[in-house]
Formats: C-alpha cells, structure tokens, sequence
C-alpha cells in the first residue's frame, strides 16, 4: 500500500504558476515552513543543483520519500568552505542525512584525462565551477559527522557506488579503501536506489533503528572491529584479499575486481565480505532488476521537470538543457564495454518500461513550458536495448559472463526490436509531437549478429529503416570506439567490420528515404589499455578513408570499478593476469589523441614526424600526403623530397606495417 503524499502547498497567489517554489520539494528554511512543517525526516545533500526531473538522481530519492509520507527536504550544493551554514540550516533529520555527490564521480565531473579542471561543470547553473568539491560524497560526510555526529549518514549515487570496496584513484594514482572507510558514513546503498530505500524506509518507519539496518540487499555496512557478518541463510558468502592486501600487492586488487565484477553479473550473487583495515566491510547482493511496474512508478512520480526557481537569474544548467525534452526508456546495460560504468551502477540486466508509462511522460514534456514539438531522445544507455533479455531465464540464471554481446552476441539474447518499434510508432503518433529523435548511442551489433532468428532479422531491417525514415534528425551516434581489433578485444567492442556492415545498411536506408543529409558520427577513444599509436594511427587512416573527420572523440579516463581502469593500474588484465601495454605518461597520451585530428595544420608535422619514429611512411603518404616543406622538415625528411621520399628509418622493424597490404582483418 502506497503510503499518502504529503500535502503540497497551495501556489502563492499573483505569482507565475510554472515557477512558483511551492511546486519544488523544500530546499530552505523559508520552504520547509511554507509546507507547514516543523521538522523534516530526512535532509539530503547534493553536489548537484536540484532540478526535478527523472534523469537527476536526487530529484527521485526526493520524490520517492514524499510518496512514502516522509518530510524531506534538498541541500543543493552546499558551501564546504565556510561556517558551514548550509549544513545547517534545516536543523536536524529525525531519521537520516541522504548525501550524494551527484550525477556523476566528481573527480570525472571536475578533471579531465590530463588531470586538467573542466572548461564547466555541467550540473550547475551556467556551467560555473567551484560549487563542489574534489571527493564530494567524503568532503560533505565527513562534516555531517563532525556536526551532528549522531544522525546517521547514507551514501548514494554513482560515486558511493563505484568507490564501495578497495579502488584505484586515478586523480591521486592510489588505492583507496571503500568509501565508507573515508568518509565516515553509515550505510552505502548502490546500484539504482529505489529498491533499497524503499525498505530502508519501511524499517525506519515500523520504529527499527537504523543502526541495525545490516541485511538490507544492495547495500553495503562497515563493522566494528571484530564484528561478525550478520547472519543471512538467503546469501553465500565471498571473501575478497584485505585493503591491506590490494595495497601491498596490486595482482590480489586485479583479482578482487574479477570476482567483484562476477558476481555483479550473476542473477543470484554471493554477499561479499573485504577487511579494511580492522573492520569488516559488507556488501550485500543487488535486489533483482526492476520489474516494469517498479521501474514504472519510479518515473511516474510527480517532478515538475524543471531546475529549481532559485537559479532562474544564475544561467541554464548545461546537463539538463541536454535531456530536458528527452525520455528514458530504460535502465542498464549488457555491453560490459571494458571503459564504462554503466553496468558496473545500473546493472547488467535492462530494466524497461510500459509503453502507458512512457506515453504518460511524453505528455508530460508537452506541457513543458518550452517545448516546440521535438522530443530530442528516445532512448536509454543504449538507444536499443528496449525490452531485451535472454529467451530462456534458466540459462541467463547459471551465466557469469559480463556482456551478453562480447565477444559474440550470445544464442539465448532476444535482439528483437518489435516492441521498441511499437513505442517509436506510438510516440510519433502523439497529438503535437512533430519529432521523436534517437541520440543516445545505438548498439549496431545487435542488429548485424549472425545468431539472429529469421523473426529477429526481419525486425532488424524495419529498425535500420524506420529510425533512418523518422528518427535521425541529422547526425546519428554510435560508438565504434576503436579500429584495431586487438584493442576493441580489450575494450570488449565488437570489430570494426561490424562499423562498416552497418555504415552501409544505414547509407542504403538513407537512399531508399531520400534522406542525404544523415551523418554517421562515431566515437572513438585514445590511449585505452591495449591501444599503442601504431593502432592510432590504423584508426587515423581507417576513418579518413571512410571520409571521416573526427570530432566526438576522447582521451581514456580511469574511473574506479572497470576493466581498463584495472588494467591501467595494475598492467595486467584481471581476467587473465597477462600484461596489457597501457600510455601513462602526459606524453604517451597526446601523442596517441593526435592522430584524431590530422586533417589540422598545426598537427601535420609532428604527426608526420611520430609516423617516421614508427617506421609508418606510407601510413603518412596516405594520411598527410606529401605535406608542406615546414611539414616535412618538422618530420624529419631532408629538404628537397617533396612527394614522400624520406630518410631511412632507423627503427627497428619487427613485422610489416600493415598499411602495405590494405586493411588487416
């Protein structure tokens, strides 16, 4: 039973009935008095500006509390750096402080790969800097216990999530203990919050004290020293090396990743268990994926779906002017691409809503003070992985693998794309919907695998055509990430013959619908482990020939809890313990980011001369072309062999460069 949603208070009169504050949940003293209230039962902590909208995390906590009857109140972006009067001035929560960094870790939100600051921070107004800090769920913890060091703290978000047990820091290059251990909080929930703090706050609400809130799934605890685990006769347990053992020997911290991510990707995970330091930490397995009523209530709380009033005169906050118009079909991921976090938070099994929800939240977005008709996505963390799941559930209940698509898309993956289909036909069919575009990343090799059905192939086909008739409203994305097959294997991409396969299905579409204007644009990442600049430089040229001047393009960050930050670490793969050649060096890292942008002037000599140090002339006969005499003399050539003709090189050469022989497959 649905517990009744605290009464809202009535709009101001003579005020503007979009932005009045009383549409918002409470976010000062002035608000939480206009509701009526004297106290609030939980007070959460955001490092982010508050924007009442599904796609922020702290909007849902927010909203889901409420619907359970609960006062609750936001903290956006607190000043750390003063009397710390923000931290302060709501009072006390009769039941817990909720603390999170945000939408994203923020050390990634605020440092880029060379450990540069940002050019903006796109969760806050005007995409201004210096509204959180470095280590923001730590920094606002940690003085939460400092003042009220008996109410209890609980993590979430995406940094609580992937810094929960022993992880590598890349801004700090260390391995850190999990985050409970720094920032002296209480609980950790990770993963998608929703399931776990709705029977967190049943608990609180039946009189249980928090500090026995120990077994609750998807969370995680730090014992007392020489505590027990709690009892459980639901869950086996699985014993990871010591923090202490991870620092002191980094082929242990590979291994407690591998088993860390298995059990992740089991339908029925073990409870694991890290000392850390004297005190035991617990984290307890993930509740099953959302079911479509589950994760439909989630989106179908009531956000206003706009940024807070308070920042109307402060500049558009950068992150929702992306998605403000956008709808989210569903949750989690089973690429388990090497580099991303996506099923590492969200979980490796999608999550999907009913077409009445998502219709209902189109509706939504119609009444949107600024809409003009354009829903700008359709999507999810993968534009196409509406529905999908394993046609037996048995099977899917014994496999361990961490993607159901690498390095084959897997026999028992349904790829059908008819009900995706049908959402994308309901929705253009929408009363004042002009366009419903797809810009989230499309997963091309779930429509080109061999394992298809014949039903499967054929909803392939209407895909590829409906979404080049409809969908692209001029540039499509896709990640191809890599050309060299070798480094797409550690990335856990498919080959990049798949990229070509489905450049000519869409540029076949764009005939038959007289749509010319449609651009491909692909994605690709330098320096990932594995990748060496001879592979940078294939991808240079590859992409070149396919007429291709790169723009979305990055430079591979670390971030805690993937494969290839395990691999930057410890340079081995953790699956295998083999060693795996990784750019470290500032160096290392822009020689590789470079062959992105060979088509600049101001790039074509030294790229000439990193082509020639590599023994790859005919690699720069084809990407750079005879060149200037300045390019030329920047490369290395002697004055007077305009037309390619070089010194020999005095590198090395242990095999053939491929460039000889056409492309390598």
């Amino acid at each position: 039973m649905v517990a009744p949603v605290p009464p809202t208070p009535a709009l101001s009169e003579g005020r503007d009935p979009v932005w009045d504050s009383a549409r918002w949940l409470p976010t000062t003293r002035d608000e939480v008095l206009a509701r009526g209230w004297d106290e609030l039962d939980v007070i959460l902590i955001s490092g982010d500006a508050y924007v009442d909208h599904p796609a922020f995390g702290t909007a849902v906590v927010a909203r889901l509390i409420e619907r359970e009857g609960l006062k609750v109140a936001i903290v956006p972006q607190p000043n750390w750096r003063d009397d710390l009067r923000d931290f302060k001035k709501l009072g006390v929560p009769r039941l817990f402080f909720g603390v999170t960094s945000g939408c994203m870790d923020s050390m990634v939100n605020r440092y880029t790969a060379a450990k540069k600051p940002r050019s903006e921070d796109a969760y806050t107004p005007g995409g201004a800097h210096g509204f959180r800090p470095d280590y923001a769920a730590t920094v606002y913890s940690r003085l939460l216990k400092q003042l009220f060091p008996d109410v209890p703290v609980l993590l979430g978000g995406i940094e609580a999530s992937l810094r929960r047990v022993t992880h590598y820091d890349y801004w700090s290059d260390t391995l850190k203990p999990g985050i409970l251990a720094d920032s002296g909080a209480d609980m950790l929930v990770y993963g998608m919050g929703e399931l776990p703090l709705l029977e967190i706050l049943r608990l609180l609400k039946r009189g249980v004290p928090f500090g026995s809130l120990k077994t609750i799934a998807q969370t995680a605890v730090l014992l007392p020293p020489g505590a027990p685990p709690p009892k459980n006769q639901n869950w086996d347990d699985f014993i990871l090396h010591s923090h202490d053992e991870c620092v002191a020997d980094r082929g242990r911290y590979a291994q407690n990743f591998k088993d860390i991510e298995t059990e992740s990707n089991r339908v029925k995970a073990r409870r694991l268990l890290q000392l850390t330091g004297e005190r035991l930490l617990v984290v307890n397995p993930p509740f099953p994926t959302m079911s479509e009523a589950q994760i439909d209530s989630s989106f179908d709380l009531p956000y206003t779906r706009l940024p807070h009033p308070r920042y109307r005169k402060r500049g558009p906050i950068p992150a929702y002017e992306m998605i403000k118009h956008s709808i989210n079909l569903h949750r989690g991921c089973f690429g388990g691409c090497s580099f991303c976090t996506i099923s590492a938070h969200q979980g490796k099994f999608v999550a999907s809503r009913s077409k009445a929800s998502i219709l209902r939240e189109v509706e939504a977005v119609k009444q949107m003070p600024d809409f003009r008709g354009t829903i700008t996505d359709l999507g999810g963390p993968s534009a196409n992985m509406y529905q999908m799941k394993g046609k037996e559930q048995w099977i899917c209940d014994e496999c361990v693998r961490p993607s159901c698509i690498w390095p084959d898309v897997c026999r028992n993956l349904d790829t059908n794309h008819t009900p995706l289909l049908e959402i994308y036909e309901a929705v253009r069919g929408v009363e004042g919907v002009k366009h419903a575009f797809v810009t989230s990343g499309l997963r091309y090799d779930l429509f080109l695998h061999r394992h298809a059905s014949p039903e499967e192939k054929q909803s392939h086909d209407r895909y590829v055509d409906t979404l080049v008739a409809h969908h692209v409203s001029g540039r499509l994305k896709v990640a191809p990430e890599h050309t060299s097959d070798a480094v797409l294997r550690v990335m856990r991409k498919p080959s990049f013959q798949y990229f070509h396969a489905f450049k000519a299905r869409f540029d076949a579409a764009k005939k038959k619908f007289g749509r010319a204007q449609l651009q491909i644009i692909p994605y690709f990442i330098s320096s990932h482990p594995g990748s060496k600049p001879e592979d940078m430089a294939q991808l240079a040229v590859e992409t070149k020939a396919l007429g291709f001047k790169l723009e979305q393009v990055q430079d591979f960050t670390p971030t805690p809890m993937t494969v290839a930050t395990e691999i930057y670490a410890t340079g081995v793969h953790p699956y295998n313990q083999q060693p795996v050649c990784v750019a470290r060096t500032p160096e290392e890292k822009q020689e590789q980011r470079s062959f992105f942008f060979w088509y600049k002037p101001e790039m074509r000599g030294a790229l000439r001369a990193t082509l020639r140090k590599l023994g790859l002339e005919e690699a720069a006969a084809k990407l750079l072309g005879g060149g200037t005499a300045k390019e030329r003399m920047l490369g290395g050539e002697e004055p007077g062999t305009a037309g390619g003709g070089t010194r020999p090189s005095t590198r090395p050469q242990a095999r053939k460069p491929w460039f000889g022989g056409g492309r390598k497959r």
